[in-house]
């Protein structure tokens, strides 16, 4: 394969496992257990008692005025309480982070690796960054796995290799949330043979969007079976439909397959002849192959309306009564749909869809949430 062409195959498409297979599913959650209300009785005479003896507007005005007391103190303490596990949850976790070294090999516009950084990110993971030159690939000769991302986690003297981004991503929430040993984890994601539509043997991983967790603390994370399946429902979409319309967008004509190579070289990990030969040729080369894949999945002949169309399902999906499909914080596919997305910022087709789309409000809502948890990335 000519190095153009390897360039531009991994850049925007690299690390991608393509078919969901469940394998060895968790036990079903619960329903949301009910939760005791505030309401409750105060015992003893005191002021109701005192009340009685005067007028019905009296006994009124100090029953009122016992039941918002009390309702403010269940309040109070609840909100209280409430604090004090985020805070256990918090330092629970900080201590888990803390024990592993991350490193995380990544083509920096790969929109996978994207997903992954936004990832860890969000969730304050320190990790240290190698960009991975498309061409040679020298930095991942280690791996017999040729895809990105990859992470290596270094556990004490236990060293784990993570691959395909949703096995990442879904591995390292398993383990902030139930301390299970990270070497144990990934075998809950086993690595498969399969052959795609075009007859190629590829890896794929089986439960790939379920994190490995017992009744208690899928509660924990989800409030719900419901929220479980549609977290994972728009994670499998955003990696089986709008990853695949990344590359005929920013490749959609030769001006903006070129200003999408100049990106590239600028942010990517080339030589300078590598550089040129990938500006040039790897544009060239790619505006034509975006046909082709515009082709096999079956798009608009204006391919900016596909793009338009997933963002706005993806907006309805999340609604208008909660900022973000996990309630009050993102969860794991609104990560991944920002993380797929943002490798197009600075390109036409990314201002076209802030422009033409209603994604913007919830898009900079993740931006923000995620630049809050994790100020140095």
């Amino acid at each position: 394969m000519a190095p153009a062409t390897r360039v531009v195959r991994a850049l925007w498409t690299g690390g991608c496992a393509l078919a969901w297979r469940l394998g060895g599913r968790p036990q079903p959650l619960l329903p949301t257990q009910s939760r005791a209300g505030f309401a409750g009785a105060a015992g003893g005479q005191g002021p109701v008692a005192a009340a009685r003896k005067g007028s019905p507007r009296l006994l009124g005005a100090a029953a009122l005025a016992l039941g918002g007391a009390l309702g403010l103190y269940h309040t109070a303490r609840w909100h209280l309480r409430a604090q004090d596990l985020h805070a256990e949850r918090s330092a629970v976790q900080l201590s888990l982070s803390s024990r592993l070294q991350l490193t995380l090999y990544q083509y920096k516009t790969c929109p996978f690796c994207s997903k992954v950084r936004a990832f860890l990110d969000f969730h304050a993971l320190p990790y240290q960054v190698v960009e991975v030159n498309p061409v040679r690939r020298a930095e991942i000769k280690f791996s017999s796995y040729r895809k990105v991302p990859i992470l290596v986690a270094q556990e004490g003297e236990s060293s784990q290799q993570l691959n395909d981004s949703s096995v990442i991503i879904s591995a390292l929430k398993t383990y902030l949330v139930s301390g299970q040993p990270l070497e144990e984890i990934i075998t809950y994601y086993p690595a498969m043979k399969a052959v795609n539509d075009q007859g190629k043997e590829v890896t794929e991983f089986g439960n790939k969007y379920w994190l490995m967790l017992n009744e208690k603390e899928a509660q924990q994370v989800y409030g719900g079976k419901e929220a479980r399946t549609e977290e994972m429902k728009w994670r499998q979409w955003a990696d089986d439909w709008l990853v695949h319309l990344i590359s005929p967008n920013v490749y959609r004509t030769p001006t903006e397959a070129l200003a999408s190579f100049d990106y590239i070289v600028r942010e990517g990990k080339f030589g300078a002849v590598e550089g040129a030969v990938a500006k040039y040729m790897g544009a060239a080369a790619m505006y034509l192959i975006s046909k082709r894949l515009k082709s096999r999945h079956r798009l608009q002949d204006n391919v900016r309306e596909d793009l338009y169309e997933a963002a706005d399902k993806w907006v309805a999906a999340v609604g208008k009564d909660r900022p973000f499909m996990g309630g009050q914080k993102p969860n794991l596919a609104d990560l991944a749909v920002y993380g797929v997305l943002r490798v197009m910022e600075g390109l036409d087709a990314f201002d076209d869809l802030m422009r033409h789309t209603h994604i913007q409000p919830w898009y900079l809502r993740v931006e923000r949430a995620i630049t809050e948890a994790s100020p140095a990335h």
